[in-house]
Formats: structure tokens, sequence, C-alpha cells
């Protein structure tokens, strides 16, 4: 009988020997599953820093139409122009995007006195305007049809352009309301932080992606004007103000 006992016992200890000693072996191998995975368990995660801000900031890569992904358009800019979170003293609610046109920031509001500000390029002199607006539209790799204003400024420009890493409307464009003006990107990261376009907000791709990810069609856009330095004390008025609009342009 005691006989019997211990070759039973045996015999129910050869698999957890064998279990054992493949975890040991495995566990020797470079780039192995540890023994938690390997028994069916998920592997404790690491200890790291955590960031409220990063896990805000963070967003997915951008990709060009044919797969590509694009060179890093952040390292091209300013520190002050790298999309960032920021406190906020402003009065609009969350969700809302404001444009402060005179130090060419865009904030999107985040709520609890914070916002993610992007650097841009906005509209030249005597192309500039303020007021508010909704996005009523969004699309991916916008199409390009100059107006016939622009193509009487610039003749050489095309009647239409593909959307597409040579466009310059960029990677995604949000169109404001009944205007032809758009937040939209750019093939020229080089232009953000300047007064450039004709009435255009422009961002780079990588932060216009972002930002599209995050407004919604409705989302309120308040332009504020060039002459208004100070975003905090600064009290918008509802409806559309039209400020040195010599023309309504794509770019």
């Amino acid at each position: 009988m005691t006989s019997e006992i211990a070759a039973r016992s045996n015999r129910m200890a050869r698999p957890i020997l064998a279990v054992a000693a493949a975890l040991v072996m495995t566990a020797a191998l470079p780039g192995a599953a540890t023994a938690q995975q390997m028994m069916g368990y998920a592997a404790a995660p690491q200890a790291g820093p955590f960031s409220s801000d990063e896990d805000v900031l963070a967003a997915p890569p951008a990709v060009e139409p044919d797969g590509s992904v694009p060179a890093d358009e952040d390292a091209q800019l300013s520190d002050r122009l790298r999309r960032q979170v920021v406190a906020y003293g402003g009065n609009q609610p969350a969700g809302t995007i404001v444009i402060d046109t005179a130090n060419t920031y865009l904030y999107y509001v985040l709520g609890g006195g914070r916002a993610i500000r992007y650097g841009v390029g906005v509209g030249r002199e005597g192309f500039t305007w303020s007021g508010t607006e909704a996005i009523t539209r969004k699309a991916e790799w916008p199409d390009w049809h100059p107006p016939a204003r622009m193509i009487a400024r610039q003749p050489y420009l095309p009647r239409f352009m593909a959307g597409g890493p040579g466009n310059p409307l960029g990677a995604r464009a949000m169109y404001l309301g009944s205007t032809e003006y758009r937040i939209h990107g750019t093939n020229d990261p080089s232009t953000i932080g300047k007064f450039v376009s004709s009435g255009c907000i422009r961002l780079t791709n990588e932060d216009v992606e972002d930002l599209f990810s995050r407004a919604r069609v409705g989302t309120r856009v308040v332009v504020l004007p060039k002459s208004s330095p100070n975003l905090q004390a600064r009290k918008t008025q509802p409806g559309r103000q039209a400020m040195n609009i010599s023309v309504s342009s794509v770019d």
C-alpha cells in the first residue's frame, strides 16, 4: 500500500517538475516570456512617471496618404510654438477654440483653468479678421479650390489641387461657418508663428491632426482681433465682427 502511494506521488510530481524546469530554461532566453505570462497572468506594469499633461497631448502619429510617416514637424518649431498644455485664464467653456491672432496661438480649452496651446500662422496685414464662428465641416487631406479672387491676385495658382502632402491645406481642414476660412494644416511648417495667410488659420500637420481629433462639427471658434494682445482681459462679443478683411480666401 505504501509503495502504491509513493508511486502515485512520483507520477503527480513529474509534470510539476517539468513545468518548473521549462520556466527556468525559458527565462534564460533573451526576450522570452516571463513565468507570469506563460502561466496566463499579465506581467506587472513597470513603474514610471505619469503626467496628465502628457496624456492630454498624446496623439496618433501623422500618416501621409501613401502610408509613410512624415518627419517630426514639432522639431522645426521654436519652443513657444510647440503644442503644450498651459494655464488658461479666459472665460470660454471647455471645448472652445480660441485664436489669439496677435500672438499667433490657438487654444483648445480643456476646462479647469487649462488649455492646449498650438502655434499657428494667421492672416497677413489686411487679411486678419475677428469674430465667432462654428466648425461646420471637417475633412481629411482636403482638396484645394483657390477662389477666383485669389487666382486674380496670383494667376499662376492651379484651379484645383487634390489632397496630399503637397497641398497647401495640409492633412486636415475644419471649415468655419459659411465663410471661406478654415483651420487647416500646411505643407510649409516654417510659416507657423507668422502673419502669412489670406485669413485662414494654419497649423503643422501634426498639430492639426491632434486638434482635428478633439474638435467636433459645431465646436465654437472665437477669433480675437490682432489688436487684442491680452487674452485674459479680452471679452468677446457674440457674432462675427469683420476686421481688416480685404478678401475671403482659402489660405
